[in-house]
């Protein structure tokens, strides 16, 4: 990894790449319904830690909704129609989330967006998320849009190769990345997070990234 750059937050959006934003607070209006959506998400497929190929567990607890739901175990990553820890469908994506995904897409330049999958990661004190390209999509024209809730993070945002130089991103409760077309195959990550309790969600953050998978 080559040398760190801090991308400085204020209170504009701002942008990362041709094809890259940050929309700062952009899903504050929603919270209160996004909470809720939250737990039914969670009463149906419950968080859990899923081991990489390698037989590493992540840090990161998560779970989905949507149409497809993206795991991984010893055979690699995939997106499946089911959740395979109680076999059924995973939960359906609740309106909420799908209109705060479409309207941050527009917002960043990506009209026209409706997402398929939605991954909800549940970070703690100390989690992190590794440098990586998310790769298992049909369509790497169509965005990510990911949205952070509770705890602070620094978001990673690097170039097409591991070792071009990362930028640090501070993100808040309420941000939204976007990111696709000539920037969507960017390696990204999260560094670990400090423990600085929020007053809604205490000592954690919740993570959702929409895509468009099949």
């Amino acid at each position: 990894m080559q040398s760190l750059e801090l991308f400085e937050a204020t209170a504009q959006n701002q942008r990362l790449g041709a094809a890259a934003m940050v929309l700062r607070g952009f899903a504050l209006p929603h919270v209160p319904d996004l909470m809720l959506a939250i737990v039914g998400i969670e009463t149906a497929s419950p968080f859990r830690h899923m081991v990489m190929p390698g037989g590493f567990t992540m840090s990161v607890a998560l779970t989905n909704c949507g149409a497809l739901g993206w795991t991984t175990d010893r055979r690699g990553y995939r997106y499946t129609t089911v959740d395979p820890d109680t076999g059924e469908p995973w939960p359906v994506m609740p309106e909420v989330f799908a209109r705060l995904a479409s309207g941050a897409a527009e917002a960043a330049g990506f009209d026209g967006f409706e997402p398929d999958a939605c991954l909800v990661n549940r970070y703690l004190p100390g989690s992190r998320l590794s440098l990586h390209q998310d790769k298992n999509e049909r369509d790497y024209e169509a965005p990510i849009v990911s949205v952070s809730l509770g705890m602070p993070a620094t978001f990673l945002f690097g170039g097409h190769a591991r070792t071009d130089p990362i930028v640090k991103v501070p993100l808040h409760h309420g941000d939204v990345v976007v990111w696709g077309s000539a920037d969507r195959l960017r390696y990204h990550g999260v560094m670990p997070l400090r423990d600085e309790p929020h007053t809604l969600l205490g000592s954690q953050r919740i993570n959702f990234t929409f895509r468009k998978a099949g």
